[in-house]
């Protein structure tokens, strides 16, 4: 019970954290219809400024607070000055140049801070451990446990009642139409874009004492963002809250359960999910 319990628990902290990089990902692919390969980099950023403020100032929500709108403003300055020109253009330029930017902040993170793997420590309040069924628990990992569903929560009420919430969402149905009726649609873009960075950037802040800091992190964080928003149905937002927790559940309990094929499940997955499904789980018929 304890074992299936940890994994369970696990499972549901990584798939926090896919969900939040995920959602913005497939935000700016519904709406502006962008696949942004350099998201994983703005996830390690954002760790990498949450670590630095953990440094200057001693805080962990000090970093959690300034690291990801930093990395918002720096998106929307690369949205407005490098990605904007490409869109008249073939998507195959968009693709080039967003992983390009991954390139250049991978190398950049290694020229600022080295290929070192770097700690975070926990804010005090969530440090130690916690008994669950007799079994001790990282009092951090059940923080990102609860604070996942929420931020899911927040997300979903912000596009379902907010005034922005719904012209994002007509936006991303019909841009044309949405132009017509008189939506600002590269303001838009540019918000969008900044947006679906500070949820990678919170993210990676937020990923910072759940693992360690390095430059391979944004890594293997994009490739797995990526399968969880074709697993749940490109710029779907239940799709990519499904396939984050089918993802981290698949993580956790294959790395226990079946060590030999774990690195091998999710694109297992990803295979039965094109041929049975194409466009995923909430992506509608194909």
């Amino acid at each position: 019970m304890e074992g299936f319990l940890a994994n369970l628990l696990n499972g549901l902290s990584w798939g926090m954290l896919l969900f939040l990089i995920s959602i913005g990902l497939t935000t700016i692919f519904g709406v502006m219809g962008v696949l942004n390969f350099a998201h994983g980099s703005l996830f390690m950023l954002g760790a990498y400024l949450c670590m630095q403020f953990v440094r200057w100032v001693g805080s962990f929500w000090i970093g959690l607070l300034l690291g990801p709108p930093i990395v918002a403003v720096l998106s929307i300055l690369l949205e407005r000055f490098l990605l904007r020109p490409l869109y008249s253009r073939d998507v195959s330029f968009q693709l080039l140049l967003t992983f390009g930017v991954m390139l250049f902040l991978d190398d950049g993170v290694r020229l600022i801070w080295g290929a070192a793997y770097h700690v975070v420590n926990p804010p005090q309040i969530l440090a130690g451990v916690i008994q669950l069924f007799s079994q001790s628990y990282p009092v951090y990992r059940l923080f990102l446990v609860i604070l996942g569903p929420l931020v899911g929560i927040a997300l979903w009420a912000f596009f379902s009642f907010t005034r922005w919430g719904k012209i994002l969402r007509a936006a991303a149905m019909d841009r044309q139409m949405a132009e017509i009726v008189g939506v600002r649609v590269p303001m838009m873009y540019t918000a969008v874009f900044g947006f679906g960075a500070w949820l990678a950037a919170l993210g990676g802040a937020l990923a910072a004492p759940h693992q360690s800091v390095g430059p391979a992190m944004g890594e293997r964080i994009i490739i797995e963002s990526f399968i969880v928003v074709v697993i749940g149905g490109m710029g779907s937002f239940p799709g990519a809250f499904a396939g984050a927790l089918i993802l981290g559940m698949l993580n956790s309990f294959g790395t226990t359960f079946l060590p030999d094929v774990q690195m091998a499940l999710p694109y297992i997955l990803l295979a039965v999910i094109l041929l049975t499904r194409p466009r995923g789980l909430f992506g509608g018929e194909a």
